[in-house]
């Protein structure tokens, strides 16, 4: 049987699993050189793939069979419990080496979450420029571009000439994704442009002096900004790297866009646990223990309980309508469920387009507008099927009051899930708090106030 071990364009789960079964019985029979001949041809993020799915023993026999440069950059890429769980089967020396090769705002991360006796011990072992780098990147905020950014980039004064930057750079022996943009510093190291490094191989003149290639206009965020707010900057202007700068705009690091896809995935994943109303879980779902989740969930759950309550006593109020006109009952499931299933999809579009910048605050009078628009076309739709069934269970009161409360309940409801994110946003809270089940929970006390009161305004009751 033959293993497709070259690259693939298309890596599909069967391959994987073809790729992990051979390896294991490579591992299995001690045959480390030839472990080693299969995983050269891999890219390391698929190594990394491979490690994250064997058994732990296995796991760790598989990456202390890799070779140290390798196993350095397969590290890079795997989740922190699997690094942490690494470390802790390795020699002080390779856990160092594995440290030290980490990216600077990777290396923050990781030693961030890491136990304190664990860190400490790292860290006094680390090389000064190393430490003095982690120290810089873990002063910053947790949620901060500060935090994000690798301070590593490449600067060019703007007094150089086009020559003498050249020679810089080819000093440098870098990956050339790193140089692809060139940020360019005055006499204080503030930031005064930034270029791609083509424009600079481009110069007809290798005599000419970096700021007369200049225009001055350079995209840069600041170090205390929140993180979305460069992941909004990066897809807005289509950047490959965004400089960060401090108050007084020195040039402090990076934002590049392999960080931004993380940022954006960690936010995006933070905002579907809002919208269920579930606390943040920092945690790939199968290694979040079962306590975790339950201490995640309960906090929302028994506050929606709270709040349901008032639903049962919005029902007791109209307790004497309800003995009249018994059938109101049949259609109540109907017209509440309704109004939150309204609200939640308005309170969903919302969120997500205040979230991906789509729409703003000042935006909030047109979208009103078209929102009544939108909900009383449904609700007249939902209306008018329900008041056939309305007609065909109770006769002609029966059929305007269902009629007219599912009109008047996906109004409202649209609404209201419209309009809760705008407000939160106001309050500067997350508009992902205006999560689904809060809608849901809200509509149904209102929905059922509009359709009893309509009931008890056109059904006479002695």
């Amino acid at each position: 049987m033959t293993y497709p071990w070259n690259y693939e364009p298309h890596y599909s789960h069967k391959v994987h699993l073809d790729r992990l079964r051979e390896l294991e019985a490579l591992l299995n029979a001690r045959q480390f050189d030839s472990v080693r001949q299969r995983i050269a041809q891999l890219e390391v993020q698929d190594i990394a793939s491979l490690l994250e799915d064997f058994a732990k023993q296995t796991q760790i026999l598989f990456f202390r069979t890799l070779p140290r440069k390798t196993a350095a950059k397969v590290f890079a890429y795997l989740p922190h419990a699997e690094k942490e769980d690494l470390l802790g089967t390795l020699s002080d020396e390779d856990a160092l080496h594995l440290v030290k090769n980490l990216d600077a705002d990777d290396r923050a991360a990781f030693l961030d979450e890491l136990p304190a006796e664990i860190v400490q011990a790292l860290t006094q072992r680390l090389p000064h420029d190393k430490l003095k780098e982690v120290q810089l990147l873990l002063g910053y905020p947790a949620e901060s571009v500060g935090r994000l950014m690798r301070p590593d980039y490449v600067a060019i004064p703007e007094n150089w000439s086009v020559e003498q930057a050249l020679n810089y750079l080819r000093s440098l022996h870098q990956d050339s994704t790193r140089m692809n943009t060139l940020f360019i510093t005055d006499e204080q190291q503030r930031l005064t442009d930034a270029l791609h490094i083509r424009k600079l191989a481009l110069a007809a003149d290798p005599t000419m002096l970096i700021r007369q290639l200049m225009d001055h206009r350079v995209i840069y965020i600041h170090a205390q900004e929140d993180r979305e707010k460069a992941v909004n900057m990066m897809q807005h202007y289509d950047l490959n790297a965004l400089p960060v700068v401090d108050n007084e705009g020195v040039m402090l690091g990076m934002v590049t866009v392999d960080d931004i896809l993380d940022v954006a995935e960690a936010e995006t994943t933070e905002d579907f646990h809002k919208m269920g109303s579930v606390g943040v879980i920092n945690l790939n779902i199968n290694d979040a223990g079962a306590f975790l989740l339950y201490r995640k969930r309960i906090g929302w759950l028994l506050l929606l309980v709270f709040v349901n309550i008032f639903a049962g006593l919005a029902i007791a109020t109209f307790e004497d309508m309800i003995a009249a006109v018994v059938a109101l009952v049949f259609f109540l499931p109907l017209i509440i469920g309704s109004s939150g299933n309204a609200g939640a999809q308005s309170s969903t579009l919302m969120v997500r387009s205040l979230a991906t910048g789509d729409v703003r605050l000042a935006d909030w009078g047109k979208l009103l507008f078209k929102e009544v628009s939108v909900a009383a076309a449904l609700g007249l739709t939902m209306g008018g099927a329900i008041a056939l069934i309305g007609f065909w269970q109770g006769g002609e009161a029966l059929a305007w009051v269902v009629g007219l409360s599912m009109v008047a309940v996906v109004v409202v409801g649209s609404l209201m899930g419209m309009s809760l994110p705008f407000l939160l946003s106001k309050l500067r809270i997350d508009p992902a708090t205006a999560s689904a089940p809060l809608i849901t929970s809200m509509a149904d006390i209102i929905g059922i106030l509009i359709y009893f009161s309509i009931a008890v305004a056109i059904i006479p009751i002695a």
